[in-house]
């Protein structure tokens, strides 16, 4: 652990100190945030206009049983990486878009929505990913609920 990721570390808790404890850096250029869904895009946005997380390497749905979990992880130049986990119910699946901070976001958020059924809020229009335009509808192969055997 470096001091930079150390103080990115006391930069998330001193501006958000419902963090204290929810922010560990788990090695050199790793830091990860659990953040509550309410608290989410406030924290993406002072990451990146603030902490310099310029770049979206990725996001993953996850279901977790009766919530959905979201990592959203984000890099800078330096090449240190926070990964932000949050999540939201699972019989209340919806996130809003984060494309108007990352263009390169539509991409995950649609695997989100035909893998695991989330709504995004605000995505754009735009075809289906990944799964064939054919899919039947409802039909979520992410989710641990899926009866594979009436889908494929």
């Amino acid at each position: 652990m470096t001091k930079k990721e150390e103080r990115i570390q006391s930069d998330l808790i001193a501006k958000f100190a419902f963090l204290d404890g929810k922010v560990r850096v788990q090695r050199a250029r790793r830091i990860y945030a659990d953040v509550d869904y309410a608290n989410f895009r406030p924290v993406l946005e002072y990451a990146v206009r603030e902490l310099d997380f310029e770049f979206l390497c990725t996001m993953s749905g996850l279901d977790d049983g009766e919530n959905f979990s979201f990592l959203y992880h984000l890099t800078r130049q330096d090449g240190v990486i926070l990964s932000i986990r949050t999540g939201i119910p699972k019989n209340k699946p919806g996130l809003k878009t984060i494309t108007d901070l990352f263009k390169g976001a539509e991409i995950y958020e649609r695997e989100v929505v035909d893998l695991l059924g989330v709504n995004v809020e605000g995505l754009p229009e735009g075809k289906r990913y990944p799964l064939p335009d054919d899919w039947p509808a409802g039909e979520y192969p992410l989710r641990k609920d899926w009866p594979r055997q009436t889908a494929l």
